[in-house]
């Protein structure tokens, strides 16, 4: 059965995981479910971002930006996205990973994949929801950026970051670890070059 079917709408309401339903990458497919769950009564909500290395922070977030609504579409930063918005380390984990492990929060809804081609506003400009939850922490799409969209949704709203920790934060202790790690081996072996190094100067 094509998607917006009530096979489908029975699959998104379920709490089972079921990506092969609850994740629609084309956009016309999307508006489709979404406009038939508009239909049946469900006030629909909006937020997206990359969610890599998915923390407390990102399910206590993505939880709080559900109770405003209904049904929260997710629209998740393909890896091409990420790299450009993020930098070319980023994302640590790859997008089908990602999708999978979102899938499997309660709170999520429908998954979508944004991709470099989509632009900031096309997601937002689909599915047209009744509330933008936007995050606080996220530097390059605030409330300001929002508002140009403000005409395709009802209300927005900015939700602080909901834990202490972020993943950026967490790809730092990381690479530090990582760097002392390196370093400490590199000293061991130190001194056996330092040693090698005078015993081949003796033979001179």
């Amino acid at each position: 059965m094509k998607k917006g079917g009530n096979v489908t709408i029975k699959h998104i309401l379920s709490p089972g995981s079921n990506l092969k339903d609850r994740f629609i990458p084309d956009f016309r497919e999307l508006k489709r479910v979404v406009d038939d769950l508009k239909r049946m009564g469900y006030k629909i909500v909006l937020t997206q971002g990359v969610y890599d290395m998915l923390h407390e922070g990102h399910a206590i977030f993505l939880e709080k930006a559900q109770s405003y609504g209904d049904i929260l579409v997710l629209g998740v930063d393909s890896d091409e996205l990420t790299r450009l918005r993020k930098g070319p380390n980023r994302p640590v984990v790859p997008q089908a990973e990602r999708l999978q492990m979102l899938a499997h929060l309660r709170s999520v809804g429908i998954l979508t994949l944004r991709e470099v081609k989509h632009g900031m506003g096309k997601f937002i400009e689909t599915v047209q929801p009744d509330v933008l939850i936007i995050s606080a922490s996220t530097k390059d799409f605030g409330k300001k950026e929002a508002s140009v969209y403000k005409k395709f949704c009802k209300k927005i709203v900015l939700l602080p970051p909901q834990a202490s920790t972020h993943t950026s934060a967490r790809i730092r202790t990381l690479t530090i670890s990582g760097a002392d790690e390196l370093a400490k081996d590199i000293m061991k072996g130190v001194p056996e070059l330092v040693k090698n190094a005078l015993n081949k100067f003796r033979d001179k």
